[in-house]
């Protein structure tokens, strides 16, 4: 107990420390929010990375999907690393870089506002991002109750206050700059832990083939593939088109995530684009393909786990109960790492949207720099806050619909914001309307799934496929409504493509010039 609890006392004096020392970076609204705009990619990619994968992958959707799609769950991790990773960079990366400084555009709702040339686009988009980055923020600390029941006697209350605490100091202090030092010291812990964490369960079940072969005798009891055996070890799964639905929704989901679109803001330069594609990518690769690896063996616990009584967050929990007592501190710190490397990125993403797209100009008139990093800074107490509160109040009372409400905010959010964001980025013809028309359909159809499940066909009830449905039909639905509706303002388009145009000078090493 004595060793956890240290390694638990010195995590977290690491962190406040790089607050701390990250204070010089944050006097700015640029410093603040975007580290200056000069983040390498060592701590761009990891900030990507370690936002990407919270406690909820680790803990909720590793043990969900491994249980209903068996070793096939690993495809999730896979396309999370070559979707979700290697692909939004190249091909979001260094446009959102060039094209939101160039409209100096901080946030993602402020780049549809200056894009589009809205001002009501910029205000439907932050209040969308604080609707439903709200039940995300709080959907973090899933997961944390049954890990820290299994590993101390603390109570569970405490130690998501005492994390939230020590989240809201760092981020105050430093703000991003403090984040992406911290979301990196949190990636190495995620990266070591994962390997730990997979080698150890697996030793406990006789070894690696031992446990394939003990999973390919498990029947399935999904209806697709109802009482066949191999159905958890086969290639695509017992149920291929959920499993589908799965990948798009947590893959293609961070295109259009505001937090996560945020750290292409942040980037220095050509190179470190370049470099953090590549650390990025392999990042998704251990983690997020280690974790639904790991999850995918679950069912060997089936004699341990009674998932109607207790849900899907018991088995991961369960696995882990055996292994010694360094490796469970190991494991706590990883999941408090995801946690909290995810809650810093949520509420910088939620407070900077809230005071410099909503309550600037809207509200407030001529709001001095100062002013806006002090309301920035009460914001991240009142939404940590917020989050705190809806996390205890689900655990006493078992509400379980505050685990539905993170697909929902997914779904919600990588919807409405994807497409308009995507064809932005690429397509002159795009228009404010299409814009309009991304955002309300996304919206309408996931409070719908929410609140009126029955609906909606079978396969999109799940929260999951109807988010995904919402991120493909948008990329339908912008260019349709934007080719029937008045094309955008010549001047507005042109200026906002011509930072594509420019030409910048750069070293030999980097690019070849045409000699003489």
């Amino acid at each position: 107990m004595i060793i956890k609890l240290v390694i638990l006392l010195l995590f977290f004096i690491v962190m406040v420390a790089v607050g701390i020392c990250a204070r010089r970076h944050a006097g700015s609204v640029d410093g603040f929010v975007l580290g200056g705009r000069s983040v390498g990619p060592w701590l761009t990619a990891f900030a990507y990375g370690t936002s990407y994968f919270s406690a909820v992958v680790f803990v909720g959707y590793a043990g969900q999907f491994g249980w209903k799609y068996g070793l096939a769950s690993t495809w999730i991790g896979i396309g999370n690393a070559v979707i979700g990773s290697l692909l939004a960079w190249v091909i979001l990366g260094r446009r959102t870089r060039v094209m939101s400084q160039h409209l100096r555009s901080r946030t993602m709702p402020d780049f549809f506002g200056e894009r589009y040339g809205s001002r009501r686009l910029k205000i439907a988009a932050s209040a969308i991002v604080f609707i439903f980055l709200v039940p995300y923020t709080a959907s973090i600390y899933n997961g944390l109750s049954r890990l820290f029941g299994m590993a101390f006697s603390i109570p569970y209350e405490w130690c998501v206050i005492l994390m939230a605490v020590i989240t809201a100091v760092y981020v105050i202090l430093g703000g991003y700059m403090a984040t992406a030092i911290n979301d990196f010291i949190q990636g190495i812990i995620m990266l070591a832990g994962i390997v730990a964490v997979i080698a150890a369960v697996l030793s406990g079940q006789g070894g690696f083939m031992e446990a394939v072969g003990r999973m390919a005798q498990i029947p399935s009891d999904v209806e697709a593939t109802m009482g066949q055996p191999g159905a958890f070890t086969s290639f695509f799964g017992p149920d291929p088109l959920n499993l589908l639905g799965v990948i798009v929704l947590t893959s293609l989901g961070t295109w259009g995530l505001p937090q996560m679109i945020h750290k292409f803001y942040t980037i220095r330069d050509e190179k470190s684009v370049q470099t953090g594609t590549i650390i990025s990518t392999v990042f998704a690769i251990v983690v997020s393909g280690g974790c639904y690896f790991l999850g995918g063996f679950g069912r060997l616990f089936s004699d341990q786990v009674d998932v109607a009584a207790d849900g899907y967050d018991s088995i991961i929990p369960t696995m882990l109960s055996g292994l010694p007592d360094v490796l469970i501190a190991i494991v706590v710190i990883l999941v408090l790492s995801a946690s909290m490397s995810t809650l810093s990125s949520l509420v910088l993403a939620s407070s900077s949207t809230l005071t410099l797209d909503f309550l600037k100009d809207n509200f407030v008139k001529d709001m001095k720099e100062k002013t806006q990093v002090l309301i920035m800074r009460v914001l991240i107490v009142i939404f940590i806050a917020i989050s705190v509160v809806i996390a205890i109040v689900q655990y006493r009372s078992n509400v379980t619909f505050i685990a539905q409400l993170m697909g929902i905010s997914w779904g919600a959010l990588a919807g409405a914001f994807l497409a308009p964001f995507l064809y932005g980025l690429y397509w002159k013809k795009a228009t404010k309307a299409g814009c309009w028309a991304s955002f309300l359909f996304s919206v309408v159809v996931m409070l719908a799934n929410m609140l009126a499940p029955q609906l909606f066909p079978a396969v999109l009830r799940s929260s999951i496929n109807a988010g995904a449905f919402c991120m493909l039909a948008g990329l339908i639905i912008v260019p349709v409504v934007s080719l029937v509706t008045p094309k955008p303002d010549r001047k507005l388009v042109d200026d906002a493509f011509s930072c594509y145009d420019q030409k910048v000078l750069v070293r030999q090493r980097e690019a070849l010039g045409d000699g003489e």
